[in-house]
């Protein structure tokens, strides 16, 4: 039985009463928006609800300390985010993006790792209008961000059978049923009349969730969405879907109380009973997860404690039925999604790199001239790429020139540790930043592939992630190869995760500086080429050594 979470409010963290405040999440967003830009941004209550319609306060770090001896205020704007459940767009959805990229951010769409798009730098005159305008293409930016149900992830490959056309219809059906249902974000951005309406969140109540929730579906031969790094999956089986609860990705450096976790499998459920099941484990989470401390809140700190047996139980008296125990998980994989495909019904997809998913210059430009001439649609994936749908075999050769006229790198023509890297923005305008992220991607990526390329190992498939804090938005903790903000201009290094995203990785050096990145892995890289096991990945490889065998290794000469 829900209990309202006003109850004891006052030991709840400030965000909790910021919500409890809301009045559905309207606070007083809509006065503070129609105002002119004040010296130090909004308030704190507006900023927090303001995660909630899908949108950050951000401002430039780069010039935040030359600005201020001048007694000049921060550079402020917002980074937006449009939530696209399994990252499937309309080609006229995109060129709307893509026009709103212009008009109204910097120049650029960024992808992000959750099948998102991003736009930064957009001021606050223009921020009511750019969400309106990703409203008129049929999108919304509601729930992309704050302590909600975030986009909806799934494999991208555009396959016509009856698998990935499941997968692809559960993930959009579990998002529409799974966003609020406060008309705020309609009220505030959209030009509706207001009209607080009591109880208007049967699912979330007034405090909605205690953190972020984060849901994925995949095939064990897909696992590209990293189905256990959310707090919520659904794994396709045989006698219909294993329910896997409790993975996330954040920690704080120096706080052992916080972790990254892998999820648990929880339960096997019906083909059918996708949506009640991802109801009643939101309940769980919104009525078992610390209130008190965000940094305690997740979801995986649930499970962590109280373990598998209790959250069954949980959902079964939730439900009013027995939950089968969940087999054990199959084997997972994750295939090539770049390049040319068949989707098996006559039609082609090609994957495109992007590195760090920020789309600019030629490769924009190339992008809505291909969506525009050849009626593509494009996917956004979870390694931060792009795929173009629904290709005519007849518009391969001058889909390919069209890419080729532009500069666009083909994917072939990247190491497989480029193209399966993944980076955060990062600096300048993450708050939450420690180091730089997306702008030395080029500088830690060569590091990386000058060592495998010293050993011969540039063709083998490794899974490097860069993040500029230990949220790990960019998943870096199950990745062969993590590379952490800990300070400016410093690392801490994680080896031993899977390429498959079953398996976390551990520490194998902290505070690295940059440059000492690629020197650091040498002995290990080294290590690997010299006694790997016939088709042992380097992850598997730093696994089976373990950190104390791995940290004793000489350094490279």
């Amino acid at each position: 039985m829900y209990i309202s979470n006003t109850v004891n409010i006052m030991s709840h963290s400030a965000a909790e009463r910021i919500k409890a405040e809301s009045a559905g999440l309207r606070g007083t967003l809509a006065a503070e928006l129609s105002t002119p830009e004040a010296r130090g941004g909004l308030s704190e209550a507006a900023y927090t609800l303001l995660k909630f319609h899908g949108t950050y306060e951000q401002f430039d770090r780069d010039t935040a300390t030359e600005r201020k001896q001048v007694g000049e205020d921060k550079d402020w704007s917002f980074m937006v985010r449009v939530r696209i459940p399994a990252g499937r767009l309309t080609g006229a959805q995109w060129l709307a993006l893509d026009a709103l990229a212009e008009t109204h951010a910097d120049g650029t769409l960024r992808l992000t790792s959750r099948q998102g798009v991003q736009f930064h730098t957009i001021k606050r005159g223009n921020l009511q209008a750019a969400i309106a305008e990703v409203d008129a293409a049929l999108l919304t930016t509601l729930a992309a961000c704050g302590d909600v149900v975030r986009n909806v992830m799934t494999t991208p490959a555009p396959r016509a059978d009856a698998v990935h056309a499941r997968l692809r219809a559960e993930t959009q059906r579990l998002s529409a049923a799974l966003l609020p249902r406060s008309r705020a974000h309609h009220e505030i951005f959209l030009g509706e009349e207001p009209a607080v309406v009591p109880g208007e969140e049967p699912l979330y109540g007034s405090t909605y969730l205690p953190r972020k929730f984060k849901i994925a579906m995949v095939h064990p031969d897909d696992n590209s969405a990293d189905v256990l790094a959310n707090d919520l999956g659904f794994v396709w089986h045989d006698e219909g879907w294993i329910v896997t609860i409790g993975g996330g990705m954040g920690m704080t450096h120096n706080k052992p109380a916080t972790f990254p976790r892998i999820a648990d499998a929880v339960a096997l459920i019906g083909r059918d009973e996708v949506l009640e099941v991802a109801e009643a484990v939101v309940r769980l989470a919104r009525d078992h997860a610390d209130r008190t401390d965000r940094k305690h809140a997740r979801l995986k700190y649930v499970l962590a404690e109280r373990g598998v047996e209790w959250a069954r139980a949980v959902l079964a008296a939730d439900l009013g039925r027995t939950l089968r125990p969940a087999p054990p998980l199959p084997r997972m994989s994750i295939p090539d999604h770049m390049g040319w495909h068949d989707q098996g019904d006559g039609r082609l997809w090609l994957g495109l790199h992007i590195p760090s998913g920020r789309v600019a210059g030629p490769l924009r430009v190339a992008l809505r001239d291909a969506i525009a001439r050849f009626g593509a649609y494009p996917i956004v994936t979870p390694g931060q790429d792009l795929l173009l749908a629904d290709v005519a075999p007849a518009d391969q050769p001058a889909l390919n020139a069209l890419m080729a006229a532009h500069d666009v790198r083909p994917a072939a023509s990247y190491t497989p540790v480029a193209r399966y890297m993944l980076a955060c923005v990062a600096l300048p305008t993450c708050g939450q930043s420690l180091a730089e992220g997306e702008r030395v991607r080029p500088d830690v990526l060569a590091q990386v592939e000058a060592e495998l390329a010293r050993h011969g190992l540039l063709d083998e498939r490794v899974s490097l992630r860069l993040t500029g804090c230990p949220n790990g938005c960019a998943r870096p903790y199950q990745g062969d190869i993590g590379v952490v903000g800990r300070a400016p201009g410093l690392y801490t290094l994680f080896v031993g995760g899977d390429f498959a995203g079953t398996r976390l990785n551990f520490p194998l050096a902290d505070k690295v500086p940059l440059e000492a990145i690629g020197a650091t892995l040498a002995p290990v890289i080294a290590a690997w080429a010299a006694g790997r096991a016939s088709g042992e990945g380097f992850g598997d490889f730093c696994a089976r050594l373990g950190a104390d065998a791995l940290r004793a290794l000489p350094l490279a000469a």
